[in-house]
Parts: structure tokens; sequence; C-alpha cells
């Protein structure tokens, strides 16, 4: 045996036995030659090895990293929603979830925010107290309508990553991702028109199209490749869709990546019919790969795309910074933008903007790819273990969401309201529907720390599900 083949099994050891985990960043060439008194060629052959055993994955700049495992479980389902034109509801029961935010206590087992206790936000911490000690009279100014020109700028510099050719006077900045969205649809978008969405979707696209009497056609979408193109052609061929509203990196709920081919597909289809795309990328920075995938805008030749995204999901939601690339509707987006805020807030825009200058946000987002990689494998395992048997289970190539589909003799309405009881909020699969489907889905965030709580409140969840399966009336059958 060559010196390199032992150090790697020596290495897949150490991996089987737990001492690295999935995720973990492994020691670097230089330390591992070090610490076995071999060359650094040893150390590079030996982990050339652990890579075709695909034990572990090479990040570009970062190190080599333990793959994480792949469950063997069921996956969701290509969903089939109703597919004609309706009308959103489910607003009261949004505003009932959106109102357990605050409660002292609550676990958000089911929220969409991120983590925001890494040591890499530190610096950001900082930034945004040195700028209120200088008191600079610029935040307490009306900002440009555009946003901050050094926001602009450092955003512009990001979207290369997603293949974005973008100069900052493209760029208009928003209250976060949201009021990006909602700019866009108002853009596009008068009462009566309709819609076409994924199916599940983000509940604030719904209420955001309830709000302006939109009508929604939900698409059938795949856990894996994303919204069905061959169904959303029908629909365009057979209803007057003024756009598509898509999720295509890192989905809110599914977790896909949709496909490069598919995303010129989905482009081109809307060429075709002449529809708008509105492209939500909030998550798109938290996907595994490396690089980050690209976004529907980065083909965008004729400017049909409205790319949308914010640093809510990278950063926290607090700071309500996001933006839109509106392309051929900027003047719309703007008199929208001023129509519903006007201004935005100067200081967490500038704060922001430096954090992302002085080099700090790759090193962040390296950091959070790496913890929710690893804690995505440590809740699939603990939900497969603390609930039933007959579940469907998402396999999220990014971000930190986890979609189950729960036999249909589950009610998760009511599992959500016993789950309060408990102090654990849940976000029910329905919410994610215009028409109410889902009603045996939720959602569930996986970036959560998986401390003894978080633990207890997943196997609480599971007995409530194990409860309702033995409840099922007679001719529901629970597999």
């Amino acid at each position: 045996m060559t010196r390199y083949e032992h150090l790697a099994n020596l290495l897949a050891q150490r991996i089987n036995q737990g001492l690295y985990l999935c995720g973990e960043r492994l020691p670097s060439v230089r330390a591992l030659s070090k610490e076995h008194g071999v060359s650094i060629s040893t150390v590079q052959q030996a982990y050339y090895l652990l890579e075709e055993q695909q034990l572990i994955t090479p990040q570009p700049r970062s190190g080599y990293f333990v793959t994480p495992h792949q469950s063997v479980h069921p996956l969701p389902p290509l969903t089939r929603p109703v597919q004609q034109p309706v009308d959103v509801t489910q607003w009261e029961a949004v505003l009932q979830q959106l109102s357990t935010r605050q409660e002292q206590g609550m676990l958000q087992l089911g929220s969409g925010t991120p983590n925001l206790v890494q040591s890499t936000l530190k610096p950001l911490w900082k930034i945004i107290g040195r700028l209120a000690r200088h008191q600079d009279s610029r935040l307490l100014e009306y900002d440009n309508i555009y946003g901050m020109p050094e926001l602009r700028e450092q955003v512009a510099r990001l979207a290369i990553d997603s293949g974005c050719q973008l100069t900052p006077e493209e760029i208009v900045v928003t209250n976060g991702c949201h009021e990006a969205l909602s700019v866009s649809i108002r853009a596009v978008c008068q009462a009566g028109d309709i819609v076409a969405v994924e199916s599940p979707t983000y509940h604030g696209i719904m209420q955001t199209l309830r709000g302006f009497g939109v009508k929604v056609i939900e698409i059938p979408t795949d856990s894996q490749t994303g919204i069905s193109l061959e169904a959303l052609e029908l629909a365009l061929e057979q209803w007057p869709v003024k756009a598509v509203i898509v999720v295509p990196n890192c989905n809110n709920p599914l977790g896909f990546i949709m496909p490069e081919r598919r995303k010129r597909a989905l482009l081109a289809l809307a060429q075709r019919f002449d529809i708008a795309i509105i492209e939500d990328d909030v998550y798109g920075e938290l996907a595994w790969e490396y690089p980050r995938p690209p976004t529907i805008k980065a083909f965008d030749s004729d400017g049909r795309v409205l790319l949308c995204s914010s640093f809510s999901k990278t950063l926290g939601p607090g700071l309500r910074v996001g933006w839109v690339v509106p392309g051929r509707y900027l003047d719309r987006v703007l008199h929208m933008k001023y129509i519903v805020t006007g201004s935005g807030v100067q200081h967490t825009q500038l704060a922001a903007a430096e954090f992302v200058r002085q080099g700090y946000y790759p090193a962040h987002l390296r950091r959070m790819r790496q913890y929710y990689r690893r804690n995505l494998d440590v809740f699939t395992a603990a939900v497969l273990q603390y609930f039933p048997c007959g579940i469907c289970v998402t396999r999220p190539q990014g971000g930190y969401l986890l979609w189950i589909e729960l036999p249909e003799a589950v009610d998760t309405m009511k599992l959500s309201q016993q789950m309060r009881d408990e102090s654990v909020q849940i976000a029910v699969g329905s919410l994610l529907s215009a028409s109410g489907k889902y009603q045996n889905c939720l959602r569930l965030n996986y970036g959560l720390p998986f401390t003894a709580e978080t633990e207890s409140a997943l196997v609480t969840l599971g007995s409530a599900i194990e409860q309702a399966f033995e409840a099922a009336p007679p001719g529901i059958v629970v597999e």
C-alpha cells in the first residue's frame, strides 16, 4: 500500500466514524502534510482518491469538504394543482402564521428566517454601529429612488457570479425581496390579469397577487427539476397569461435548482408567447454547487426578465435591503416603488454595501452553505427517525427549507394548532397554494440550530402525525 493510499484510508475511517462531519471542511493540504510527515503531493493524491470515492468534495479556493450523505427516501411526486385561473385564498391562515413571529418562547420550526448567530456576521454589526456613531446626515435623509449608489455598485459586482453583466443604473433597491416582487407584479399586471406560478410557491407571492386582484394558474412542479414546461405551455396556449413567476434556484419550498437547459427553455417559451418572467433569486447564493447556478436573467436578451433578490436570506431580513433588475420595465417599476414606499433605509443599505465591499460576504456565504448542508443531513435523519413511515421528503440543493408530504389523512392545519399549544410553529402546505391544496404537507426550516429543544419539537411533531394517522377515518388508506 502506498503512502497516499494509507493516508486516504485513515481519513476515510475518520469520516465513517463521524470525526469529520458531513459538510465539514477537512484540514488543508499543508496541515496534513505537516501532521503526517508526508509530502504535499502525497496529501493531494490521497484527496484525489477520496474524491473518486465520493467521500469528499472540492470547493475552489475553499478546500475539501466531507460529502453529505444522500438519504434514501421517497421524493414528493410531481404536484397536481388545478390548472385553471383561480382567485387566491388563505389570507386569514397566513395572517395567523405571521402573528406567531413575535410570540415569546415559540420555536419557529417552519419560518423562512436564516440562521442569524454565525460569527461571520460580527463585522456587519460593527459596520452598523460605526455608521451610527459617525452620525452621517445621509442616514436621516430621503433616499434616491434608485437606492444608494454604493449598494447598487456592489450588487452589480455580485451579479457576475450568477452570469449577469449589469450596471448599477439597471438596479433598483427595494425594502427586501418582498417589495421587489410586489413592484414587479404591479409593473406588468393589472387587476383581472392572469399569472402562472410554480405549485407550491412562496405565500408572499400568492398574497401579493391576491391584493392586486390578479388570478393565478398553478403549474405542476417537480421537486428536482422545477416547473413543468409542458404544462406551462398548455396553459399559455389556453389562457391570456401576462407573466410567470418562478423561484428557480434553491426553490422555496421544494429546494430544487432548475437545470440550465430548462431555464433557457422557459425563457424561450416566454419569448414565444411574449410574457414577462418574474424571477425570485433570494436563495440563489445558498446553492451547494460552486460556482452558484446562473439566473434566468443571465440569458435574457430582450429585457423581459425582472430579477428580484435581497440580503434577507443570506444576511438577515431585518436589514430590509433588496433589489430588482427590471429590464424593459424599469420606468414602471420606479413608478410603482414611488407609489408604495418612495424611499428606502439608507443606514442598512450602506452597511450591506460596506460588508460586501470589504470582502466579508463571500466568507459568510461559505460558512452558511457549509452549515446548512450539514444541518440538512441532521434534520432529514431526524425526520425519517421520528416521523411515521409513508412520508415523502425533498432533497434540497441549497437554501434551508425542507418540504414534507404526509399521507392525505393528515390535516396540517389541525396539526399546526396542536403544535402551537406546544409552543412550536410549523408552516402548513396549504398556505403555499392559491386554492388551498397541500393540506397534508408542511415546510420545515433546517437552518435552525439542532439543539435538544429542536429535537424534542421534532419528536413531538412526529408523535402528533402518528396520532393523526391512527385517527384517520375508515376508508382512508394510510401507507
